[in-house]
């Protein structure tokens, strides 16, 4: 292909009588943008696709959109949890782009920027990253999930310098593969969602959007990880119907039926304890009852006060956890936050600088936004901690006497 020393891995491919020439980049490398500005330059292309996705594409042209959220949405919608990843992930973004001198996610900019000089259309061919987040989060097994929440906020929190490995990652894959490179190399389950259908999905986004529709040739952009798994799915057999394929690639499986249930069962069986207790002795269901509300609310009220919490909002926690844990629909994370907003709600200031500050571990306790995810997140868990190990500690005390 007479490809230059300077120049990333390329693969051309014919599909449906369109050439696509996909460019392998490195995202975190000034080169890989200079390379993408010059071949677009060149009017080779009459349309560009990138390894993006709607949001992804979004937080480009807006690297402050998160901080126009609505948090009380985001709290009530359940997706705390999924911000506080994107944030996490968006520091060790930004610490890399510090710590390099080169922003991830240069060549993306860059082919936009051209792109749009050139009035040349662009398409968006990756999947959401939320979607992608929650079919690992669904493959995985309990004991995994503990895993990838404690590895990504453990590397992302806690290491103020990203380590060289990490930036070289990074040059391969982008923040989500890099984030999660540990574990997906080990699992089958965390590879396919995470590598593997974002090659097929990427190839079914082009072969419906690009080919056979009047482009000639088509410029591919992504990361150098993706090119030998997209450039084979263009070579293989046609997909049938790839509007109908990518669609199932959107949807998030449900959860287990044992892990819907489960909340419910648990509950039913405190309840059952207590009522076993007052049967038996008076003075042992009281004694049933004080400790549930006692180790569930104290592990709970544990989580808030680590993330800082306001002296009423902790005090909320401890007296909503055990009632919360007895009723699925409403859990102690979204009391407490629900409390701590009331009290402490983020000024304008905290939202526009909330992109700034989780770069540092600090920064997440002093601002009030990303401290109010921390608030549902660490009594959510204490309370899942505090049901489990008094729902034991019942029944312990039911077969023990």
């Amino acid at each position: 292909m007479g490809e230059q020393d300077h120049q990333g891995p390329r693969a051309v491919v014919e599909h449906a009588g369109t050439t696509f020439t996909i460019v392998g980049t490195a995202h975190v490398s000034k080169a890989s943008a200079d390379e993408v500005s010059e071949l677009i330059r060149s009017g080779d292309y009459d349309a560009v696709a990138l390894e993006l996705c709607d949001s992804r594409y979004q937080n480009l042209a807006d690297p402050d959109r998160m901080a126009k959220m609505d948090l009380f949405e985001v709290l009530r919608n359940g997706q705390a949890g999924m911000v506080a990843a994107h944030l996490a992930m968006g520091a060790f973004q930004q610490r890399v782009a510090e710590q390099s001198g080169i922003e991830p996610g240069a060549e993306m900019k860059a082919a936009l920027r051209e792109a749009q000089a050139a009035e040349l259309p662009v398409t968006m061919i990756d999947r959401d990253i939320g979607t992608t987040l929650r079919r690992v989060w669904r493959g995985v097994s309990w004991w995994q999930r503990m895993q990838l929440g404690s590895g990504l906020f453990a590397s992302l929190l806690t290491r103020e310098t990203v380590s060289p490995e990490s930036i070289e990652q990074l040059k391969e894959g982008d923040v989500l593969e890099s984030t999660f490179a540990e574990f997906a190399e080990q699992s089958e389950q965390l590879y396919r969602p995470l590598i593997s259908e974002r090659d097929r999905y990427m190839a079914l986004r082009l072969m419906e959007s690009m080919a056979g529709k009047g482009y000639d040739n088509v410029l591919v952009v992504i990361g150098a990880g993706h090119l030998k798994g997209l450039s084979g799915h263009l070579e293989g057999e046609p997909a049938a119907d790839p509007v109908s394929e990518r669609e199932s690639l959107e949807q998030v499986p449900p959860s287990g039926r044992f892990l819907r249930y489960l909340p419910w069962a648990v509950a039913a069986l405190v309840i059952a304890g207590f009522v076993i207790g007052f049967s038996r002795d008076t003075a042992l269901g009281v004694k049933l009852v004080s400790e549930w509300f006692l180790i569930n609310g104290a592990l709970s009220a544990l989580g808030s006060a680590i993330a800082l919490a306001h002296p009423l909002t902790i005090v909320a926690t401890f007296l909503a956890a055990p009632l919360t844990s007895l009723n699925p629909t409403i859990g102690a994370g979204f009391v407490a936050a629900g409390v701590e907003l009331l009290l402490r709600r983020p000024k304008v200031e905290d939202f526009s600088n909330l992109r700034h500050d989780v770069i540092e571990v600090r920064g997440w306790w002093r601002n009030r936004v990303s401290r109010t995810l921390l608030i549902f997140i660490l009594s959510s868990v204490g309370s899942a901690a505090g049901t489990y190990i008094a729902g034991f500690r019942i029944f312990d005390q039911l077969v023990g006497g």
